[in-house]
């Protein structure tokens, strides 16, 4: 049924994943429970800030308390509806329309953070990028419907790296409550990055 789609948990098609993956639909990365930054501008620019004033946030960080993606939709049971329903797809447009437009948390705007998320690259030019999207979870924008607008973070290098499509990356940089729309989906969040680098999960690190 398409209440999954609604949630977009990304684990309703699982053949849309390589079997090769290190990682499955839906998948987010294990951090530590960290609180959003107090907001710390700088009159210096990004590349001046040190590096241990990078604060790690979680993605629920990004999301204002107040806001409820499923409000308008609670009433609607896409359980007694078909796929190929109108109604069904009037909902979800509505849904995605919405989901585009999600508030973001304009006291992080320029924050100097640190964050992990999966790669979704909007450029490249032998084998490095530039500028991608980073989202919370494994498959979003590539096999599975974007996220809400609030979390997706529009990333743009000081300098492209080696990186890969739905690579698990930590980035660092200082982020702004800036809107971006692109053919990947609607970002509710730049970064400049000044650093990405692989996130590497434990069992990994004991090898």
């Amino acid at each position: 049924m398409l209440t999954a789609w609604l949630l977009m948990s990304g684990s309703t098609s699982a053949k849309a994943a390589e079997a090769s993956a290190q990682y499955k639909l839906g998948e987010r990365l294990p951090q530590k429970k960290a609180s959003a930054p107090a907001p710390e501008k700088s009159a210096a620019p990004p590349a001046a800030a040190a590096s241990d004033s990078f604060k790690e946030i979680t993605w629920e960080a990004l999301i204002p308390k107040n806001w409820d993606p499923s409000k308008d939709f609670k009433n609607l049971d896409m359980n007694f509806l078909n796929d190929g329903d109108p109604r069904a797809m009037a909902a979800l447009q509505a849904m995605r329309e919405a989901w585009d437009k999600a508030p973001v948390e304009p006291s992080l705007n320029g924050t100097h953070i640190k964050i992990p998320g999966f790669i979704v690259p909007l450029d490249g030019e032998r084998g490095k990028l530039r500028q991608f999207l980073l989202v919370p979870y494994f498959g979003g924008c590539i096999h599975t419907p974007p996220p809400p607008a609030n979390q997706i973070i529009d990333v743009t290098l000081e300098k492209p790296a080696k990186i890969q499509m739905m690579d698990a990356v930590w980035v660092t940089g200082v982020l702004e409550t800036t809107r971006s729309d692109t053919s990947m989906g609607s970002a509710g969040y730049r970064l400049t990055g000044m650093s990405v680098t692989p996130y590497v999960r434990k069992n990994e690190q004991q090898k």
